[in-house]
Parts: C-alpha cells; sequence; structure tokens
C-alpha cells in the first residue's frame, strides 16, 4: 500500500464504498428509498377519502325528497280593519261549539280578536235543557266580557250539526233566551266559507275548501257567482259509508272546480286544523299543508279526513293547500250582516 500513489489509494476507497452501498442495498431493499413510498401513501389517502363521502352522502336528498317536513310558507298579509267593531258569531257544529269575535269596519276589513273552539258537546254532553241553557249563557258571557255588544252575538248553526237530533233542543233553548237562530245549507255554508278563507285577488285563480266532520263544502267563484258544492265529511264511517264511496263522492264533486281556478286551495275545518298544527311555524296565519300521503293518520276521523284530502288533489291536481288558522264559516256569516 505504501507504494501505490495518492490517486491509487483515492480509487481503492471509492471502490470499497461503492461495493459496500450496493451490498447493503441487495441486503436491505426496503432501506433505501422508504421515503418514496410514503408520500405515495399519504397522497393516495386524502384522494380515496373524499370518495367515500361522497358516495354516503349523495342518496340522502333523493331518499328524504317527498318526505321530507319542510314545507312552504304563504306570504300574504290581510289588510287591517280601521276604526271596526267587535262582533261575535258561536257555531254550533257536529261535534261541539266553537265561538270566535272579529274586528270588522265598514270596508268589511276583518281581524280575528278571540277564538274558543268546544268539546263535543252535542255528541257527548249536554243530555238535558240546564245543561244546554247554562252552556249557552256561558258563551254569551264571555262574549259580553270580552266586550262585544248584546246585539252584535249570532249564532250559526252548521250544516252538519242539523243532522243530529240534540241541535233541535239546542234551538228551542236559545229562542227561550231571545236570540235568533241562523240556519244554512251545504251550499251555503260553502259559499260563507270562501268569504271568510278566500284572500283579495285570488278569486280567479283559486277555490275553497271546508272539511267538517258532518260534510265537505267545496266552493269557488264562477260568473260572478259563488258556487258551493257539498261532499261527505269526516266521520262519514259513522254513516257505514265505505272509504272507497266517500272518495268517489269528493273526487266527483272536486271534478267540477274550473281548472283556472286549482292554483291554490285554501282550506279550513277540524282534519285540517289537526294536520297544520303538525307544521305550523310560530303563530303565522297561513300554514301550506304536506301532500296527503306525508302524514299517518291518527284515529279514525283524521284516516277519514285523509282520505277526502287525497280526493281532492286527485281530481283536481291542485298542489298547494293552505290552512288559515283565522277563517271560518261563521266569520264568513258577520262579513255579510
Amino acid at each position: 500500500m505504501s507504494r501505490l500513489t495518492p490517486f491509487a489509494r483515492i480509487l481503492i476507497v471509492m471502490a470499497i464504498v461503492a461495493a459496500l452501498f450496493f451490498g447493503v442495498k441487495a441486503l436491505f431493499p426496503n432501506l433505501i428509498g422508504s421515503g418514496d413510498t410514503a408520500t405515495t401513501s399519504e397522497t393516495t389517502t386524502p384522494t380515496e377519502a373524499p370518495t367515500t363521502t361522497t358516495t354516503t352522502e349523495t342518496p340522502a336528498p333523493n331518499n328524504s325528497g317527498g318526505t321530507t317536513t319542510t314545507t312552504p310558507s304563504f306570504n300574504y298579509t290581510a289588510p287591517e280593519p280601521v276604526n271596526g267593531k267587535l262582533r261575535g258569531v258561536v257555531e254550533l257544529g257536529a261535534t261541539g261549539f266553537n265561538s270566535f269575535i272579529i274586528n270588522m269596519d265598514a270596508q268589511k276589513n276583518w281581524k280575528l280578536a278571540k277564538a274558543d273552539y268546544g268539546s263535543s258537546l252535542l255528541y257527548e254532553s249536554m243530555t238535558n235543557d240546564a245543561e244546554i241553557t247554562a252552556g249557552l249563557k256561558n258563551y254569551i258571557a264571555n262574549m259580553l266580557a270580552f266586550g262585544v255588544g248584546g246585539k252584535d252575538i249570532h249564532f250559526v248553526i252548521s250544516s252538519g250539526a242539523q243532522k243530529v237530533e240534540m241541535t233541535k233542543k239546542i234551538i228551542a233553548a236559545l229562542k227561550k233566551m231571545g236570540y235568533f237562530v241562523n240556519t244554512v245549507t251545504p251550499e251555503k255554508e260553502g259559499q260563507l266559507a270562501l268569504k271568510s278563507a278566500l284572500p283579495a285577488g285570488y278569486s280567479d285563480k283559486s277555490f275553497v275548501v271546508d272539511i267538517g266532520s258532518g260534510n265537505t263544502k267545496i266552493s269557488w267563484i264562477q260568473g260572478g257567482s259563488v258556487i258551493g258544492k257539498e261532499a261527505y265529511g269526516a266521520k262519514y264511517f259513522q254513516d257505514n259509508v265505505t272509504e272507497a264511496a266517500a272518495y268517489q263522492n269528493t273526487a266527483a264533486v272536486a271534478k267540477g272546480v274550473p281548472s283556472n281556478l286549482r292554483g291554490t286551495c285554501f282550506i279550513i275545518g277540524g282534519v285540517p286544523f289537526e294536520l297544520a298544527k303538525q307544521t305550523r311555524n310560530g303563530k303565522e296565519r297561513y300554514t301550506v299543508l304536506k301532500a296527503p300521503g306525508d302524514y299517518k293518520a291518527e284515529g279514525e276521523k283524521q284516516k277519514a279526513g285523509l282520505n277526502i284530502y287525497k280526493a281532492i288533489v286527485d281530481a283536481t291536481g291542485c298542489q298547494t293547500f293552505v290552512f288559515d288558522w283565522d277563517a271560518n264559516f261563521t266569520i264568513g256569516f258577520l262579513l255579510t250582516i
């Protein structure tokens, strides 16, 4: 080695280093170049993760469509009464008493001031004259205390209630107390419901439905006149009417609504009230109902009401049913005075 030149010694050292390098690489192939493998793995992981997330989330909108609980709102503000006067009305319906007090001005603009909904008095209680008289006096006293004048309190018997035997006793009791009792036909009741529930500006593109216990009223304006038609009510099952028969009857009546008036339906009544409660936003006056198939019926009456509702939807093709929390056919009666 001592005889080797410096340059030769360098060449020998380089040869030894090269031999060691390739020897180590052959024995431990994963030791050198492991940094590149790690980089490839990190790049693959974030590339695959979003793909998995997208696949999981994509079906969600498709699965929820049609069963979503979100319903559109109906943006309309009724005109306020100016220098109005309080008027009251007691509705004697097929399943109980309801009373309403409105503030109404000379232009027939009105606002609901107070509403009281009774229990099923006609069917379940008030079985004697004393109970009937006491119940009626209670309704009248509450209205007087609220500020309604005695001459501005009116009583209306719904067309459905006229089919109930107890109604005759109630009418007799009211007459003894000095009150005149107004009775309405199904056609008239439908006309009054429209007068109360149809907003200004919608007469040429909408119709009105009132689903009561005793009957259903469907009304619209045609040729300057208000048309009112009757179909089965939400307690048709008590008269042994089949679901199919009630559906067909209601659909036949609903088909009479002119095609240009099927854009929006304003709906009131007991079953629509129960349905609207499920999606009402705060204290909004108007609540857009969901499709009939999106509700799960609770009890026979609601099941029957949904059958009627579906018949109207199928017959008219109308997709927007707006429940009015303030409207009632008896308020329509006050608007005619």
